[in-house]
C-alpha cells in the first residue's frame, strides 16, 4: 500500500476517535469534511487519470482533490493576509522543490536519503516557516510539492513518455510535507504555550512573593 494512502488511513482514524481535534478546530474544518476529503483522496488514487492533452494527464485523488481541498483552505481562511502568506510560501516551496530535483542525482540509489523523503521534508520546513499557521503550512506543504510536479509535467509535455500530475510519487509526498508542516506548527506552538505559560507561573509566584515580603 502506498505511504500516502497509508498515512492518510492513520489520520482518517486519528479524526473519526477525535485524537486530532484540535488540530482540524484550528485549520478551520469539520470533521466531516476533512474525512470526506481523505476518502476523496484515497479513492482517487485508484481511478483512472484524466487526459489534458500532449501526454499530460492528471490524477484524481493526488492531484485534483488536493489542489480542491487546497482553494477550499484558502476561500476559507479568516484574513486576505493569512491567503497571501499561504499561497507566497506555496510558490516559495514548489521552487525549492523543483531545484532540488534539478540538482539532487537522477538515480535515486546514488544518495543516502529517498528523494520522497528529502522533498517532503524540504516542502514541509518551508511550509512551516513561512505559512506560519497550521493551515498555511497545509496549504504550502500540499501545494509546494504539486507545483513543482506541475512545473515539470509541463516542461515534459510532448515527449514520447506520458507524464501523469499527482502520480504515486508526488502524491506521497505531498501528503508526507503537508502533514510534517502541520505536525512542525503543532509541536513548535505547543511547546510556545508551555513555555510561555510557565514563565507565566513564574512571574505570578514571584509577584505573590513580592507582595507577602511587603506585609
Amino acid at each position: 500500500m502506498p505511504v500516502g494512502v497509508t498515512l492518510l488511513l492513520v489520520l482518517a482514524v486519528l479524526i473519526y476517535f477525535g485524537l486530532l481535534q484540535r488540530v482540524v478546530d484550528r485549520m478551520h474544518m469539520s470533521d466531516k469534511t476533512a474525512l470526506i476529503f481523505i476518502g476523496a483522496m484515497i479513492v482517487g488514487t485508484f481511478l483512472p487519470n484524466i487526459p489534458l492533452g500532449r501526454g499530460l494527464s492528471i490524477n484524481i485523488g493526488g492531484g485534483l482533490v488536493p489542489i480542491a481541498l487546497v482553494v477550499y483552505l484558502i476561500v476559507t481562511a479568516d484574513s486576505a493576509e493569512e491567503k497571501v502568506r499561504s499561497i507566497s510560501a506555496a510558490a516559495l516551496a514548489g521552487l525549492a522543490v523543483y531545484a532540488g530535483g534539478r540538482l539532487l542525482p537522477a538515480e535515486p540509489e546514488t544518495t543516502y536519503l529517498d528523494p520522497l523523503i528529502v522533498f517532503s521534508l524540504l516542502a514541509g520546513v518551508i511550509a512551516y516557516i513561512f505559512g506560519r499557521s497550521r493551515r498555511g503550512a497545509f496549504i504550502a506543504g500540499v501545494m509546494g510539492i504539486l507545483i513543482s510536479d506541475i512545473i515539470y509535467a509541463f516542461g515534459a509535455a510532448g515527449r514520447p513518455i506520458g507524464t501523469t500530475i499527482g502520480g504515486a510519487g508526488v502524491f506521497d509526498a505531498a501528503v508526507i510535507a503537508g502533514v510534517i508542516g502541520v505536525a512542525l506548527c503543532e509541536f513548535v506552538g505547543e511547546t510556545r504555550e508551555k513555555l510561555q505559560g510557565g514563565t507565566a507561573k513564574a512571574e505570578k509566584k514571584r509577584e505573590e512573593g513580592e507582595k507577602n515580603e511587603d506585609r
